[in-house]
């Protein structure tokens, strides 16, 4: 069965999808600790790309690293929520599911160190 917000067109879907992302940054937030303290990195370390980036690409680089973590540690914590929503017993492809999201969120962190690096160092 579809979902009846499918239907929905033009504004109010996307004021509909407005309040949907905010309920999901508001629960992600409260439930996941996480996000919660990427979320607090990311409010220090933008800032600080604006001051320490070169030039505008270099700042777009610095931030937009940060807000990849954001995104991915999102999916992540979606991720866990579907599993642990399907079943809570120990199970390999839960299992499977969970490390690989985690993973994610790794190599994004990585890569925040990588770009911060170049971009800050590098010449």
């Amino acid at each position: 069965m579809e979902s009846p917000y499918k239907g929905k067109t033009g504004l109010k879907r996307i004021w509909n999808a407005l309040h949907y992302s905010l309920a999901g940054l508001t629960a992600a937030y409260r439930h996941e600790d996480a996000f919660r303290t990427e979320l607090w990195l990311a409010l220090l370390l933008v800032p600080v790309a604006l001051w320490l980036g070169p030039g505008g690409v270099a700042k777009a680089l610095l931030i937009g690293s940060v807000v990849l973590v954001l995104v991915v540690e999102l999916i992540n914590s979606a991720i866990e929520a579907t599993v642990d929503r399907i079943s809570l017993e120990d199970h390999s492809l839960a299992k499977r599911a969970k490390d690989i999201g985690s993973a994610a969120v790794l190599l994004s962190l990585l890569n925040v160190a990588i770009v911060w690096g170049l971009v800050l160092l590098g010449s």
